[in-house]
């Protein structure tokens, strides 16, 4: 979708390398998307980023869940994390995508600390999507419409 946008593309990645497959991962991210995107690394930083992206661009942004636990492992998560995040993608001229992950369809953690983030990416993903004009879910590699319509040459 974001190759066909016929616009200039920005990648917010919120991945970080604690280790060598991971590194692996993010160095293999980076040759798949080709010299013709504009790359921002951010872990937590993802609203100050949007700020600062140009009108005629078009955004993804890898990942959401990342994000999110970045932000709550983090010392200044605020009480409901998705507010900045959102106010940003409001206040936005140009199309976003967003990649999460569905994290509800799992058992229920047995810390605290995992029913937080559980509770939180399910809040953080429902306030995406009613913001959103078009949400996908991807499950067995096969997308399901859940909102919207996928645009002509997609469908």
């Amino acid at each position: 979708m974001v190759r066909q946008a016929n616009r200039p593309r920005t990648y917010i990645a919120t991945a970080q390398a604690f280790d060598g497959e991971m590194a692996d991962k993010i160095k293999q991210h980076q040759l798949d998307r080709g010299p013709d995107w504009s790359t921002i690394e951010t872990p937590i930083a993802v609203p100050e980023a949007l700020k600062s992206i140009p009108e005629n661009q078009i955004v993804l942004i890898d990942c959401m869940t990342l994000w999110l636990s970045n932000l709550i492992l983090s010392e200044n998560c605020p009480k409901d994390p998705s507010e900045p995040l959102l106010t940003a993608v409001r206040s936005s001229n140009f199309p976003i995508v967003t990649v999460s992950n569905e994290v509800g369809h799992s058992v229920i953690p047995d810390t605290q600390l995992g029913r937080r983030f559980q509770k939180d990416q399910g809040r953080l993903n429902a306030k995406l999507a009613a913001e959103a004009d078009l949400v996908v879910m991807v499950t067995a590699g096969i997308p399901q419409v859940l909102k919207g319509r996928l645009p002509a040459n997609m469908a």
